[in-house]
C-alpha cells in the first residue's frame, strides 16, 4: 500500500522506529527554531506521518488562517507523493482529509479551557477523536508554566500525542543545562522530545536535543531541504 511505502521511507520514522509498539502512548514534543527555518513544515510532516500510520490528527493553528494551514498540507503532500500514480494519490488525499482536522484560534483567545471545550464538542458528538495533536504558533514568551502544565494535563487525560512549535530569537542567548534555548529554557522538562532546527550551509539540520521516551534515534542525521521544506536523511 502507498501508506506503508511512505511510512517506510519517511526520514521522520526516527521519531517512531519499527519497535515503536513498545513506546509510551503519550508524548509531548517540541520543535524550536528561529523564524523561517521550517517549524510548521516539520509539524505538518509529523502530522502526515501520523495519518499514514492510521491515526487521526488535529492541527491547531494559532494566529494563522485556515487557508494558510491547508496550504502547508497541500504543499507537503504534493512533495510526499511525487512520482506516484494519480489514482493512488487521489485515494490517499481523500484519506488524509478524513483523518485530519484544522482548528484555528486568534492569539488572544487560545487557552486550555477553550481548546478543551472545542475538543469535547468533537469527541462527545462523535465527530472527530484525535490520536495526535499539533499546536503551531503558541507564543512561549507569554505562556507561563502553569498554562503549559494545564495543556499537558489535558493531553495526558485524552491520551494523545502532542507536538508544539516555538519561536526562538537570535538575540536571546539563554539556554537550559540540557541545551534547550529560550523562550523554552525554563519549561523544557515538560517535554518528552525536543527538536532544534539549526541553519547550516548545506541546509537546515534537525537535532534531537532531548528524548525521554527511548523511541527517538538522535544518532540519525536529518536535514530540512530549504527548497522543498521536506525532511531528508543524510
Amino acid at each position: 500500500m502507498l501508506k506503508e511505502e511512505l511510512v517506510k521511507k519517511n526520514p521522520l520514522r526516527v521519531l517512531h522506529p519499527a519497535q515503536g509498539d513498545a513506546c509510551p502512548d503519550y508524548r509531548m514534543g517540541l520543535v524550536i527554531a528561529r523564524a523561517g527555518l521550517g517549524k510548521t513544515a516539520i509539524l505538518v510532516q509529523i502530522a502526515l506521518d501520523s495519518i499514514m500510520r492510521g491515526q487521526k490528527v488535529l492541527h491547531v493553528s494559532i494566529g494563522q488562517s485556515l487557508e494558510k494551514a491547508k496550504a502547508w498540507y497541500d504543499d507537503i503532500f504534493r512533495h510526499l507523493v511525487e512520482g506516484q500514480s494519480s489514482e493512488k494519490v487521489v485515494a490517499l488525499d481523500e484519506d488524509v482529509l478524513r483523518s485530519r482536522m484544522i482548528m484555528t484560534f486568534k492569539e488572544s483567545s487560545f487557552s486550555r479551557p477553550k481548546l478543551e471545550e472545542r475538543l469535547n464538542d468533537l469527541v462527545y458528538q462523535n465527530i472527530f477523536r484525535p490520536d495526535c495533536v499539533v499546536v503551531d504558533g503558541l507564543d512561549f514568551t507569554a505562556a507561563d508554566r502553569d498554562s503549559l502544565l494545564d495543556l499537558r494535563e489535558l493531553m495526558v487525560a485524552m491520551n494523545v500525542q502532542v507536538w508544539f512549535s516555538a519561536l526562538s530569537h537570535r538575540d536571546d542567548t539563554r539556554v537550559s543545562t540540557d541545551g534547550i534555548p529560550a523562550p523554552c529554557h525554563e519549561v523544557g522538562d515538560l517535554f518528552d522530545t525536543v527538536i532544534l532546527l539549526q541553519a547550516e550551509q548545506q541546509g537546515i539540520r534537525l537535532e534531537i536535543i532531548k528524548d525521554t521516551t527511548g523511541c527517538a534515534s538522535p544518532e540519525v542525521a536529518l536535514m530540512l531541504d530549504p527548497s522543498t521544506m521536506m525532511v531528508k536523511a543524510v
